[in-house]
């Protein structure tokens, strides 16, 4: 069972800033997050075809990736710096591969902390390969056992060496992809919202378990898979397939399902591509990763720098190894990383930082209605509206969605905030589908049971315990 967020960490929305969190975290080898400085976490991908063996991968990650990273980081004089392997797909599937990664990143660090005094993490972020047609629980998958190959891989990542355990979990996800391609929000409420937060439960209860068990931090989730389609979909300025009203909207619906990691057990840091990390922070009170203008090299968003306004760990979000001008790509990606990192931890030095963290905010505050939500003083309330609703996974996350489009009505009428008429008429349609739904939990499961089942062929009830 998890314990349910049900009042605010945070008092006030002023509160919240980079580097300091409610519930600060120490791990790895000097790591502390969220205990006065913000920490550079470095994202990355092998090159294709470097997973075709153990041998290869592990010299890809070990003696390419994780060296040439660290290398540059001392050579600048970055104090700290975490490391975050995404594992391929093949590391949860190819016996002895996760474990020889693990293994070499864990030895490969020791060995620069003990000659260098650099701080070092690394987070291992496991894959989720569950399919929605095969089944997401133990045992249901009889053609790939991916439910029980998601929690092998967090043995071995947690048996070998991870500092810090994360994955980017899938469920809910065949709802949002029909919800997002559709216009649909009660499909992203029932999808993300309800059935995503009860799969959260069950499978952050047991990687918090395999993570205590192997005195690992049980880090965090996302919701990668469904927010993140809808915020890429929806794209930038030229773009017109999603409305961002739209995607904004999802965005807060989805913090109530990755808090549902934290109401598990997990500590923190979430991760970064979860760009609902403000709405969650402020109820959680737990260390934030996040990513944003230092990520270009992975996809571009139009909120770069206002999601640094209150992040423990900035990050790039991900770069495949490969050769550039000033060095191998993680080189390079990290120079710009750590020295956005070094600009906030001065601030905080020098009582700077709440000027340098509403300069993020306004910066980018109405570029767009996704970035408008986000803003620490909007996160906090609609982080309120869900605490208000916390017991019930159903209600707290409609009450997010319909606390954002409140949000951004508010901010279009104050003139903060541009909107097209299409973006105003999906706004409004999104307020008045989510009023009109029932309060009643069981009548909401009832009336998208028998609208999506036919609609959303590979939707199965039992995957969610039903």
């Amino acid at each position: 069972m998890s314990t349910k967020f049900t009042k605010m960490a945070y008092d006030k929305a002023d509160d919240m800033l980079f580097g300091h969190a409610k519930k600060p975290l120490s791990y790895g080898l000097g790591i502390k997050v969220g205990a006065g400085r913000v920490i550079p976490e470095l994202n990355y991908a092998p090159r294709p075809g470097t997973e075709k063996s153990i041998e290869r991968i592990t010299k890809e990650y070990v003696d390419y990736i994780s060296t040439d990273a660290i290398k540059r980081a001392v050579t600048l004089g970055f104090p700290d710096l975490q490391l975050e392997t995404e594992w391929v797909a093949q590391m949860g599937t190819v016996p002895g591969m996760a474990a020889s990664v693990v293994a070499g990143q864990k030895a490969i660090t020791e060995k620069f902390h003990d000659e260098y005094g650099i701080n070092l993490a690394v987070r291992h972020t496991i894959p989720d390969q569950r399919e929605a047609e095969h089944g997401l629980r133990l045992g249901m998958d009889k053609k790939f056992s991916y439910p029980e190959k998601l929690f092998a891989c967090a043995d071995a990542a947690c048996e070998n060496g991870a500092d810090v355990l994360s994955v980017e979990s899938m469920g809910g996800k065949e709802l949002a992809d029909y919800a997002v391609t559709h216009g649909d929000i009660t499909a992203f409420l029932f999808g993300v919202g309800y059935l995503g937060s009860i799969d959260m439960e069950y499978v952050w209860t047991e990687l918090v378990n395999i993570a205590k068990k192997n005195k690992v931090v049980a880090g965090g989730d996302t919701n990668c898979s469904g927010a993140n389609v809808s915020m890429f979909m929806a794209g930038g300025l030229l773009d017109n397939d999603v409305q961002r009203t739209f995607s904004a909207v999802t965005r807060a619906i989805s913090a109530a399902r990755t808090m549902v990691a934290e109401e598990c057990g997990a500590t923190g840091p979430d991760k970064d591509c979860g760009y609902e990390g403000p709405i969650v922070k402020s109820i959680t009170g737990m260390p934030a990763a996040q990513e944003g203008k230092n990520c270009q090299c992975a996809h571009a968003d139009i909120q770069g720098n206002l999601m640094a306004q209150c992040c423990d760990l900035w990050s790039n979000e991900s770069v495949e190894y490969h050769p550039e001008f000033g060095g191998t790509s993680v080189q390079c990606w990290l120079g710009p990383l750590g020295y956005e990192v070094s600009l906030m931890n001065t601030s905080i030095a020098t009582g700077q930082a709440k000027t340098l963290r509403d300069l993020y905010m306004l910066s980018d505050r109405g570029r767009g209605p996704e970035g408008y939500i986000l803003a620490y003083d909007n996160a906090w309330r609609i982080g309120k509206a869900i605490a208000d609703n916390g017991n019930n996974y159903y209600l707290r996350a409609r009450a997010a969605g319909i606390e954002a489009a409140k949000i951004i009505r508010e901010g279009y009428d104050k003139k903060e905030l541009a909107l097209t008429k299409k973006q105003l008429s999906v706004l409004d349609k999104i307020s008045v589908e989510l009023e009109a739904l029932p309060d009643d939990e069981d009548k909401f499961y009832d009336y998208c049971v028998k609208k999506y089942s036919e609609e959303v062929p590979n939707f199965n009830p039992k995957s969610y315990g039903f």
